[in-house]
């Protein structure tokens, strides 16, 4: 029987658990996954935990995607150029290997046609985070031509974008100010990295106005990685102003089926784990 698990704060919001239970039963096997919130202070003694239970894997949401490196043995390549991990397997002697899935969800979320269309393109991304650095990553393997980071935290921002732009010097990569975002028009893509807009945390908000984004071209696309609720103020305005957009959802969808491929060895059925989120949402 797996044991798995989701750590991070706060989870509230969470569909990890119901996606992953449809993963086991999408291929016949019996498993638990447990939420466990988990702050940045509690994460050794949350660790501790995991150990003792003799879980085999589990997941890592904000705030912890970058503090939980510095408790592993390993990481995939991903994960290395990342700088963060969503997704630890907990290995026979107990140590911990860390993947990031986040990238694989984040890119297998946007459809095939819109791919092609980021190559060669400037792409603004909100936030300066673990999930923004995922997203910078996915996006410059979309040979994007430009990224710029928009964020808060302007010396966090510059240290991501120094490490990335050593594993990606055909990308040019900056950072500016988020309160500094008047006009979008020069993007193909706007992705929202940040929590806001996101249920128990920032729900109702957006992280830029409504009068920001509609300064975007028409054949743009605004993503935003928050995936409930499925319709955010962001994806609202961007409908509102005939913008297309990807929802948040897919990208967890896909990026927990890695993971689950990870700890097991077997591939789930990735469309029933998305029916059994959208019927938790419903109810």
């Amino acid at each position: 029987m797996y044991k798995f698990g989701l750590i991070g704060y706060p989870l509230s919001h969470s569909m990890s658990k119901v996606i992953q239970e449809a993963a086991f039963e999408s291929i016949g096997a019996e498993g638990s996954y447990e939420i466990m919130e988990t702050e940045q202070e509690d994460l050794i003694s949350r660790l501790k935990y995991i150990r003792a239970n003799k879980f085999n894997g589990f997941n890592v949401t904000i705030p912890l995607k970058v503090p939980i490196t510095l408790f592993l043995s390993g990481v995939d390549n991903v994960a290395n150029v990342v700088g963060s991990a969503n997704t630890i397997k907990v290995m026979d002697d107990s140590s911990l290997f860390g993947y990031n899935t986040d990238v694989y969800g984040f890119v297998e979320a946007i459809p095939e046609e819109i791919r092609k269309e980021i190559e060669n393109s400037e792409v603004a991304i909100l936030g300066s985070g673990g999930a923004a650095r995922a997203v910078g990553v996915g996006i410059a393997i979309l040979k994007a031509k430009k990224i710029d980071f928009y964020a808060r935290n302007i010396i966090n921002a510059s240290e991501m974008v120094s490490a990335l732009r050593e594993n990606f010097p055909n990308t040019q990569m900056n950072c500016k100010q988020i309160e500094s975002v008047k006009d979008l028009s020069q993007y193909k893509m706007l992705v929202n990295s940040t929590p806001i807009g996101m249920r128990s945390k920032a729900m109702g908000l957006s992280p830029i106005d409504e009068d920001v984004v509609k300064t975007m071209k028409q054949d743009s696309i605004v993503y935003d990685i928050v995936y409930n609720p499925l319709k955010t103020e962001l994806i609202k305005y961007a409908k509102k102003h005939g913008i297309k957009t990807i929802q948040g959802l897919d990208m967890l969808i896909y990026q927990g089926a890695k993971a689950f491929e990870i700890w097991t060895g077997k591939k789930p059925d990735v469309l029933k784990m998305k029916i059994a989120a959208l019927e938790a949402m419903v109810d």
